[in-house]
């Protein structure tokens, strides 16, 4: 990985640790908040990449939709689902239900990126 690509991972990890229990966001509002509004699929690798991270909770990352695109790469076949759901998130049909009710919007709760 070049140092560049570590160097906008570490950012991103650092606004999804702040994203709290029972809120979600997408790989798109991160990228945004970042000021790289086309990297969604750069923030998804992030993701990916976070792995046991503890403290990055990659669960609470999802599409713009509110798809768990990102589900195959927690152990298990509903992990992902099923740490939303012990957060009080409703996931029917691999979809948060009232997205709008859990986003959590990076711009909104942080403040502007300098």
């Amino acid at each position: 990985m070049n140092p560049e690509n570590k160097n906008f991972f570490q950012k991103v990890y650092e606004v999804a640790s702040q994203i709290p229990e029972g809120r979600v966001t997408s790989y798109g509002a991160i990228a945004k908040y970042l000021g790289a509004a086309r990297s969604a699929r750069m923030v998804g690798w992030a993701m990916n990449s976070a792995g046991s991270m503890e403290h990055v909770p990659a669960h609470r990352v999802v599409n713009k939709a509110g798809l768990l695109t990102g589900k195959h790469h927690f152990d298990g076949t509903n992990l992902m689902q099923q740490l939303l759901e012990n957060e009080g998130i409703e996931v029917i049909d691999n979809q948060i239900q009232n997205l709008d009710k859990h986003f959590w919007d990076p711009f909104k709760e942080l403040g502007v990126e300098e």
